[in-house]
């Protein structure tokens, strides 16, 4: 039977958190007296809208002097932050690469990571594009490929019944999770895109691009295309089965829209979760009321007990990740979850 979140947070030990913290992060935070101290969020577009009402629920909903402040620079410009200790929590549209977690290793930062929603990742057009309904895994290859630069330029060279018109690009920039995870899923390596597109970390700046222009193509997150639907069109993604999938969230729990369904995460700084009351507070609020506003802003949520099971992780304070520093991208929410839990 499905619990309340006010039940699941009542019925946890918290204590358990303090002494999972003291045995995992000993030697790592300092000892000084713990006090409430400013929270400092970056990372990710496509996450910031789930975390920036987070933070104004949490900010108006208080009833202590708080500090927490959201901004985005992209899932690689953020992490470029918290692994060199400048914020406390970083979003993130994939999971953490390699090298970065190499570069947080060299400067202590431990951390705790957390799934937070579903996302399917959309390929949208402008309304009046009368041709295109549907497009597959290939073809976007074939766009977006750093070969592609300069030399496919139309969109009847994608496919030849399309009309000879420009094809005007529109994607995330190169701090993006979302570059990163896209140019891997479509390309098969993460950073590997032609460069000649407009180009931007604000995946509302895409989105007008993308409703301004008959001839634009772009892709950004779901909750995007969600917020401007009047505006944009989604196209299905055939994937090679032969089937093209819209991009939906019945599609994504199905695991029907691959591969550019997709973990959503926060990266929580493991010494400020520790040493900071605050922080604590915060990222409690964050699991309890995360099922609704991740709906409310157009992702795909976890269910409930399965935001209640995050809960209890990260009061065990295990840091590292579980995705080894590579992006999958044929993962059920399940399996996600499962990978998350068993790890």
């Amino acid at each position: 039977m499905s619990t309340t979140p006010t039940n699941w947070l009542k019925t946890f030990n918290v204590a358990s958190f303090a002494i999972g913290t003291t045995v995992l992060l000993s030697g790592c935070g300092s000892n000084q007296a713990q006090q409430n101290e400013p929270i400092k969020i970056d990372g990710s577009s496509t996450v910031y809208p789930i975390t920036e009402k987070i933070v104004e629920q949490f900010n108006s909903e208080s009833t202590k002097n708080v500090d927490v402040t959201a901004n985005f620079s992209g899932t690689g410009g953020g992490f470029q932050k918290f692994c060199a200790g400048e914020t406390d929590i970083n979003n993130a549209s994939r999971p953490i690469s390699r090298s970065e977690m190499e570069v947080c290793k060299q400067n202590n930062i431990a951390y705790i990571e957390l799934p937070v929603a579903f996302d399917a990742l959309s390929v949208v057009v402008h309304p009046q594009n009368t041709w295109a309904s549907d497009i597959s895994v290939e073809e976007l290859k074939k766009i977006w490929e750093p070969g592609a630069q300069g030399r496919i330029t139309t969109w009847n060279q994608v496919r030849p019944s399309w009309p000879n018109r420009p094809l005007v690009l529109y994607g995330p920039g190169t701090d993006s999770g979302t570059y990163d995870y896209f140019t891997e899923a479509i390309v098969g390596q993460p950073g590997a895109s032609r460069s000649d597109f407009t180009a931007s970390e604000d995946d509302e700046i895409l989105a007008q691009g993308v409703s301004r222009n008959p001839n634009a193509l772009g892709y950004f997150g779901y909750a995007y295309y969600n917020k401007n639907q009047d505006k944009l069109k989604p196209l299905a993604i055939d994937n090679g089965t032969g089937s093209a999938v819209m991009p939906s969230e019945e599609n994504a729990r199905q695991n029907q829209y691959r591969p550019l369904a997709r973990p959503l995460f926060i990266y929580v700084n493991a010494v400020s979760a520790k040493d900071n009351p605050l922080m604590t507070d915060f990222i409690d609020f964050y699991l309890r009321n995360a099922e609704g506003v991740v709906s409310s802003v157009g992702y795909i949520p976890f269910e409930e007990d399965d935001y209640a099971l995050l809960f209890r992780n990260f009061h065990k304070t295990k840091v590292g990740t579980a995705f080894g520093g590579e992006s999958e991208f044929t993962m059920t929410i399940d399996e996600v979850l499962t990978k998350f839990t068993e790890w």
